[in-house]
């Protein structure tokens, strides 16, 4: 093997490495010694994070989560490889949060990750979905169902891109977060699914 083979295989198990921090774990051993996995959805991401640990705590890991994406799909760009697809890295980032090598291949629901490899490969792309997320949040209060609806649309957005790699990889990624949350979907269909608190709320009930 050459060195570029060497490069891109050392790309590809950063990009693994990077997603695969259980920010939501980290977090809540280091600084609330609570293992976010025994409460509330037992989830490691932001949501449970979120109720789990307090607004504060919650918005760190989905800022985590976000950055790992980010970071792992500008790999190329940093190693001054431009003619490699950054989507890669970012499908290996999202492996790795889903199937951390840290937390026994276990791990999060992806939707943090994804946004944040969105932000890095389409900047434009990723405020429209932020936007319509947290416009869905306000109307159903419902994370689990403003992810997945975020995610249908985007999808379809982005087949009027014309970018065939990304539309594939949208289509696969809402796939496999449908998939993800049939827990919530389920819940949802019988009404017991969690609402989310208000961020402001939240910060007033911690003082």
């Amino acid at each position: 093997m050459n060195n570029s083979t060497y490069e891109i295989i050392l790309m590809l198990i950063l990009a693994y490495l990077l997603g695969s921090i259980p920010s939501g774990v980290w977090i809540g051993k280091l600084f609330f010694n609570i293992d976010i996995r025994r409460h509330g959805s037992g989830n490691i991401g932001t949501t449970n994070t979120y109720r789990v640990l307090g607004p504060i705590a919650g918005s760190i890991v989905m800022i985590m989560d976000i950055s790992k994406g980010v970071v792992a799909t500008l790999l190329p760009t940093f190693f001054g490889n431009h003619s490699l697809t950054p989507l890669i890295f970012g499908l290996m980032a999202i492996l790795g949060h889903t199937f951390s090598i840290f937390d026994k291949f276990k791990g999060g629901k992806a939707v943090a990750v994804s946004a944040g490899m969105l932000l890095a490969y389409q900047p434009i792309l990723f405020i429209i979905a932020l936007s319509m997320w947290l416009l869905l949040i306000f109307v159903s209060s419902t994370v689990s169902f403003a992810s997945i609806v975020a995610f249908i649309i985007i999808t379809i957005v982005i087949y009027f891109t014309h970018d065939i790699l990304l539309s594939i990889l949208a289509s696969a990624l809402t796939i496999f977060i449908i998939y993800r949350h049939w827990p919530n979907i389920i819940r949802m269909l019988h009404g017991t699914e969690n609402n989310v608190v208000w961020f402001i709320l939240l910060v007033l009930q911690t003082k």
